[in-house]
């Protein structure tokens, strides 16, 4: 069984890495059920294992923590929903990239149910709608931008944090950074794109989607993708 937790109002960062780390090495342990943290921040960045200080444009705007999830930098702050996942890996497969593909396409079924389209990109990071109201790419392509980020680590086989979606942050404050270390793309939101979604909305998608995506029968065909 894995709980769901949904925490009210803002949420510090460093509380909520001191309550992961702690129960995922309770999950490692056999005490404590999987769990899955629904949360939002006050504005902050966080800079991952792999961030760049150059992609840090205003350290002053707002809090940076460090933070051991793999990725870059990224922005937090209210109207996005912060997804924090303490699962067993382990109990599941043991196989990473199958995890993080069920988590990208977790995203993906979560946005399918507002009727927007949520692609994954070779070499970028996260979940990304097309644009075709905005002007084209310089190579032809359709303009892009990151709706989630995803970023997690393991400690015994056990995932924390997790993943990040725009419902209806203030997008201006993620040009303080050059969000995952991608140049060239914007980030947009829900309601950015036109949509009258708010937070428990999306929280009903996200449960209605998480049994499907993660149940054991997905497994395979998740294997198989990630072979292919």
């Amino acid at each position: 069984m894995v709980e769901w937790i949904t925490s009210e109002g803002l949420t510090g960062y460093p509380e909520a890495v001191a309550f992961m780390e702690a129960r995922a090495e309770a999950i490692a342990a056999g005490q404590a059920p999987e769990a899955v943290w629904l949360v939002e921040h006050p504005p902050l960045y966080t800079a991952g294992t792999s961030a760049r200080p150059e992609d840090l444009h205003s350290p002053d705007r707002f809090p940076v923590f460090p933070s051991k999830r793999g990725g870059q930098y990224t922005y937090h702050g209210p109207g996005q929903r912060v997804v924090y996942v303490m699962l067993d890996v382990g109990a599941r497969g043991r196989d990473v990239r199958c995890f993080v593909r069920q988590l990208e396409a977790w995203v993906i079924a979560a946005l399918a149910e507002f009727n927007v389209a949520g692609h994954i990109r070779d070499g970028r990071v996260g979940v990304w709608v097309e644009r075709p109201d905005r002007p084209r790419r310089t190579d032809g392509g359709l303009a892009e931008d990151k709706i989630a980020a995803i970023g997690i680590r393991l400690r015994k086989w056990v995932s924390f944090h997790g993943i990040s979606i725009n419902v209806e942050p203030d997008l201006e404050h993620f040009s303080g950074i050059v969000p995952c270390g991608i140049r060239d793309f914007g980030v947009t939101s829900l309601v950015d794109l036109g949509l009258p979604v708010g937070m428990a909305d999306l929280d009903v998608a996200l449960r209605r989607g998480f049994d499907q995506v993660f149940a054991a029968e997905a497994r395979p065909a998740c294997r198989t993708a990630a072979a292919e």
